[in-house]
């Protein structure tokens, strides 16, 4: 399977000169937290990883550097158990979180790639994500458990 997002996607001839390249993963960065912080991140971070996500539920690094060190930059089906899979399918695959994304952090800046990879504007992204997924798992007439079976 093809990756979902990677970050030298984002780095073309558009991306920001005083900018730096790893501000192409802020985005990716910050939905990893989410499902880091929920628990649906995939079976190969839990084995291989636990003591970096555990950082990153700590706060002690963000998901964009998670994104660096554990996925090389890159964001795969693997990364994610089987309903942060099914999720990302229908939310982030679609661009609904790319916009949601836009639309939370708006702001004077040129760029989305200017956006601050702060726990602040984590906040807010996750809000709108928690959102998200709630009407996610409704949509889908399905409770949290459920999905499990």
């Amino acid at each position: 399977m093809a990756s979902i997002d990677r970050i030298d996607w984002h780095q073309t001839e558009d991306f920001p000169k005083n900018v730096p390249l790893e501000n192409g993963g802020t985005h990716i960065g910050m939905y990893l937290n989410w499902i880091i912080d929920n628990n649906l991140i995939g079976e190969i971070h839990i084995t291989e990883s636990a003591s970096l996500l555990e950082n990153v539920k700590a706060k002690k690094i963000t998901g964009r550097d998670f994104l660096i060190k554990c996925c090389d930059g890159k964001f795969w089906a693997e990364d994610l158990n089987e309903i942060g899979l099914k999720f990302t399918e229908d939310y982030y695959s679609s661009d609904k979180y790319f916009d949601d994304y836009v639309n939370t952090l708006d702001s004077n800046q040129d760029s989305i790639y200017e956006y601050k990879n702060s726990w602040e504007n984590y906040k807010k992204v996750r809000l709108v994500i928690d959102k998200r997924f709630k009407d996610w798992q409704k949509k889908n007439n399905k409770k949290p458990w459920q999905f499990w079976k």
